[in-house]
């Protein structure tokens, strides 16, 4: 089936599980009290209608920070093993994250970054707040890399306003290596929604290429981080990753 032939098919709905409320109504107000980040820039974050918060990777604990920190409810992507586990350790692992609002997908190439492309594509058009890095993976030096294009892919499919998010510190809370998480403080700051269908088609390579470089300079604009001025080539870990790179051809002009 082609990619257009798909795009008739009715997908199904993406969900968030009663543990997401949970968290939302109970355990961010505690988290907020104990770690007080530093938040600018909340009513950039559309209240209503798809929007994608496309942010800079520092630590795991990015994937709970903006959500945490988001105006409103926000889904991202996740590795199906992260919710097929057994025993009490699955379900820590489940309940964490359906918490904090992520969605199993299948790691790998081909169909399955196809269902990781097609899953966040079902949360946008459902109207909701989707969360992604296009570095594709964390960086470990600290310096903000070349985006990968899934994220225009999705911008330009979906018609979504792109958030850029610049986060600050987070790599503190949690360094690779540490177990468990720290407090120390961190900023989170929200950019202006960026409208990126000037650029042309999401067929275009060209299209592709030039709104995802406008989304790096604005999250540079929010972090201030040394630009690395090439892709992260750790092994991508994420579905995220995945997507960019096996779903939508990778270009580097």
């Amino acid at each position: 089936m082609s990619e257009i032939e798909a795009d008739a098919v009715p997908a199904p709905a993406v969900k968030r599980g009663p543990a997401y409320r949970i968290f939302r109504g109970m355990l961010k107000p505690i988290a907020l009290l104990v770690y007080r980040p530093t938040i600018t820039g909340r009513e950039n974050v559309p209240k209503h209608g798809p929007v994608i918060l496309a942010s800079n990777h520092l630590s795991f604990v990015d994937s709970v920070v903006i959500p945490l920190a988001s105006p409103r409810p926000v889904q991202f992507l996740a590795k199906s093993s992260y919710f097929t586990g057994m025993g009490f350790s699955g379900w820590l692992s489940r309940t964490f994250f359906g918490a904090i609002g992520a969605v199993p997908v299948e790691r790998g190439a081909g169909a399955a970054a196809q269902e990781a492309l097609d899953a966040g594509r079902r949360i946008l058009e459902q109207s909701e707040a989707f969360a992604l890095y296009p570095e594709g993976t964390r960086s470990t030096d600290g310096r903000l890399y070349r985006g990968r294009t899934g994220v225009a892919w999705l911008a330009l499919t979906t018609g979504a306003k792109v958030v850029p998010v610049g986060l600050v510190g987070t790599q503190e809370i949690q360094p690779i290596g540490a177990k468990l998480p720290r407090v120390r403080p961190v900023t989170v700051r929200f950019g202006e929604p960026l409208d990126l269908s000037h650029h042309g088609p999401a067929t275009s390579g060209r299209a592709r290429r030039a709104a995802t470089d406008e989304i790096m300079a604005a999250i540079h604009a929010l972090t201030g981080q040394e630009l690395a001025g090439q892709y992260n080539e750790v092994p991508p870990q994420s579905a995220l990753a995945r997507l960019a790179d096996k779903v939508v051809p990778r270009e580097r002009v």
